[in-house]
């Protein structure tokens, strides 16, 4: 099996040798390893300290493009390399390279599509209280969307299976964490989550720039990726919640009207009104949605038989593809 080692970097010169130096040579079950720098408009020697280290597969963006399609951009590169199995990890040393071994384990041992390492985000010093309670709710927030049970859905220290590769397809370009996760679980792959301790902290996140502004655009991705896959279950609450809405008002008038006999308060009908238009655009809006999620499925479909084709894939790999794909779960590795 062939395994590709994709680090995004940007300015990292000072950090990615420690990165380099701590991947394994020799992993069980592994035959090659391909270390992969994504250079994301680096304005640093962050290529040549790569090359210094021995590494001769690069991707390079002109500009900064971001860490979404940094992933994006390494994805298909490993794929042209012919990797099995793809791990990510970050240029700033954050995670530990030294277990990398056992984060694809389970996938050499075809026991998972996609292997998260659990940074066990409470053991983490630098992480305020406020931060650790964020990540918390945040995992939670999307092991609901995606039907999992991943302890730190955040965590970017993973590991991909080929099949996986040619299943997920990612849109966003903030970060792809909480995205991935989501089209996993709503495509039957099987996830798993092992243990690890994070490395000391080197530097502070380049994603964002204040707490405020990471909740806003994580919030963003995950609700995006939810619509893209259950529309109707949000346009169905907003539809149950301004039809509920709406009808208070129609029972007040009818029991002003029966108790008083008054034929006022036209106010209450007019408010009725306005909440039921809204509860009806809100079901033609899922009706659509609906609809669009059908024909995003279709296209997707396309997608990867596209990929397969261009991968590389045998024709009976085409016909029959070999998946592990079961019921998500977490897997866990003492």
């Amino acid at each position: 099996m062939k395994l590709v080692v994709q680090i995004p970097c940007l300015n990292e010169e000072e950090t990615l040798p420690l990165v380099l130096d701590s991947i394994p040579i020799e992993i069980p079950g592994i035959d090659e390893i391909v270390v992969l720098v994504v250079d994301d408009g680096s304005t640093d020697r962050t290529v040549e300290v790569a090359r210094a280290h021995g590494v001769t597969e690069f991707v390079h963006h002109t500009r900064n493009q971001g860490l979404g399609r940094s992933f994006h951009d390494g994805v298909i590169r490993a794929l042209e390399l012919g990797a099995d199995i793809l791990v990510n990890t970050d240029g700033d040393n954050q995670y530990p390279q030294n277990r990398i071994g056992d984060l694809v384990q389970p996938i050499v041992q075809s026991q998972a599509d996609l292997v998260i390492g659990d940074r066990q985000v409470h053991t983490i010093e630098h992480f305020s209280p406020l931060k650790k309670r964020l990540q918390k709710f945040g995992s939670g927030v999307v092991n609901r969307a995606a039907g999992t049970k991943l302890p730190d859905a955040a965590s970017g220290f993973r590991a991909y299976s080929r099949e996986s590769l040619i299943l997920l397809n990612t849109v966003t370009r903030f970060s792809y964490c909480m995205e991935t996760i989501i089209q996993a679980g709503n495509k039957n792959l099987k996830i798993a989550s092992i243990p690890v301790l994070t490395n000391p902290k080197t530097r502070e996140s380049r994603l964002f720039k204040s707490m405020p502004e990471h909740m806003a655009k994580s919030g963003a991705a995950i609700i995006r990726s939810f619509m893209m896959y259950k529309p109707y279950v949000i346009f169905a609450w907003l539809t149950a919640i301004f039809g509920v809405i709406g009808l208070v008002p129609f029972v007040r008038y009818a029991a002003l009207w029966a108790f008083d006999n008054e034929s006022g308060h036209l106010q209450s009908l007019l408010a009725g009104s306005l909440f039921l238009l809204v509860a009806f655009m809100s079901l033609m809006l899922g009706v659509i949605s609906d609809l669009i999620r059908t024909n995003r499925v279709l296209i997707e479909d396309n997608l990867e038989h596209t990929k397969r084709i261009r991968f590389g894939l045998s024709p009976a790999e085409l016909l029959n593809p070999q998946r592990t794909v079961s019921a998500s779960h977490e897997w866990s590795h003492l």
